[in-house]
C-alpha cells in the first residue's frame, strides 16, 4: 500500500464504522483514526468526498476519501488484497457480497433505530454513552454533558426517526429476521461463505455487535433496561453465540492512533 498513511474518520460506537475499523485490522493496515461526534460528522463527511458522502465511516486512502464501509472494503480488497475478505471462487464470492447487502440493508438500519430509541428514553445511560466522545478537557463537565444528550435525542430523532414506537417495533422484527437469516445461511457451519472468515462474517458480525456486545467489540456500557429485555431471550439462540464467536476468532486490532477528536 502506497502512499502516505491512511486516515479512517469514523463514530466510535456507529456500527457500520465498526466494519470499516474491522477490515483495516483484519488486513493488518496501520492506519489513523479521527473520532467526530454524531451529527457533526455529517458536514466532515460531505468535505472530505467532496459532497459525496454525507456520513461515516472515510478513509482517506492513497490521496482518495473513499465513502461507505462497503466501498472501503473493495478498495482495501484491491490495495491489499492479502489476507482476502473475499472469497477466491466466483459463486462463494457472489454470496458473500450478497449477505453483505442484505445485512447492510436489511438489519443495519433497523438495530441502530432500536438501539438509540431505548437509549433516548435512558439519559443517564446515553450520557455515558456520549461523554466518550466528548473533547477530554470538558468530559467532567455536566454541562457538556447534558448538552450532548440533548443533542443527540434531537439528532437521532430528526435524522433516523427514532422516538417514533412503530420504528421500533419494526426494527426489532427486523433483528429478529436478520437473526432467522443468518443461522438459515449458517445450517451449522462456521462461516457465511465457504470455509472461511469473509465480508460476509464480517459484515453479518459488526451489525450485530450492539446485540450481542462482545467483549471485543466497542463497549457501550449496559444496555437499557428495555433493550436487555429484547435481548436476553435471544442470548442461546446459534446466531446470538456465533457472533460472540467470531469476534472472538477474527477481531484482532492493528496498531491504531486513539480517538483522536478533530
Amino acid at each position: 500500500m502506497s502512499g502516505s498513511q491512511p486516515v479512517l474518520w469514523h463514530i466510535r460506537i456507529s456500527h457500520y464504522n465498526e466494519k470499516a475499523r474491522w477490515a483495516l485490522d483484519h488486513k493488518r493496515v496501520e492506519h489513523r483514526r479521527r473520532a467526530v461526534p454524531g451529527g457533526m460528522h455529517m458536514l466532515v463527511a460531505l468535505g472530505l468526498t467532496r459532497g459525496a458522502h454525507k456520513t461515516f465511516p472515510v478513509l482517506q486512502l492513497d490521496g482518495e476519501a473513499i465513502g461507505d464501509s462497503t466501498a472501503i472494503i473493495g478498495a482495501l480488497e484491491r490495495h491489499r488484497p492479502d489476507p482476502p475478505l473475499y472469497p477466491e471462487g466466483p459463486d462463494e464470492r457472489r454470496r458473500a457480497l450478497d449477505l453483505e447487502e442484505y445485512f447492510d440493508e436489511e438489519l443495519g438500519p433497523h438495530i441502530r433505530v432500536l438501539g438509540w430509541h431505548e437509549l433516548t428514553r435512558d439519559p443517564d445511560r446515553l450520557g455515558n454513552v456520549v461523554a466518550g466522545d466528548l473533547p477530554e478537557q470538558v468530559r467532567a463537565s455536566e454541562l457538556a454533558r447534558s448538552t450532548a444528550v440533548r443533542y443527540a435525542i434531537a439528532f437521532t430523532a430528526l435524522r433516523y426517526g427514532v422516538t417514533s414506537d412503530q420504528a421500533a417495533e419494526l426494527a426489532q422484527t427486523k433483528v429478529v429476521a436478520a437473526l432467522d437469516r443468518l443461522e438459515a445461511e449458517l445450517d451449522g457451519r462456521d462461516y457465511l461463505a465457504g470455509e472461511s472468515f469473509s465480508v460476509a462474517d464480517l459484515t453479518a458480525a459488526s451489525l450485530l455487535y450492539p446485540l450481542a456486545l462482545p467483549p471485543e467489540a466497542p463497549q457501550l456500557g449496559d444496555p437499557p433496561e428495555a433493550f436487555e429485555r429484547f435481548r436476553a431471550p435471544l442470548k442461546e439462540r446459534p446466531g446470538y453465540k456465533w457472533v460472540a464467536e467470531i469476534f472472538r476468532r477474527h477481531r484482532r486490532p492493528v496498531r491504531a492512533a486513539a480517538h483522536v477528536p478533530a
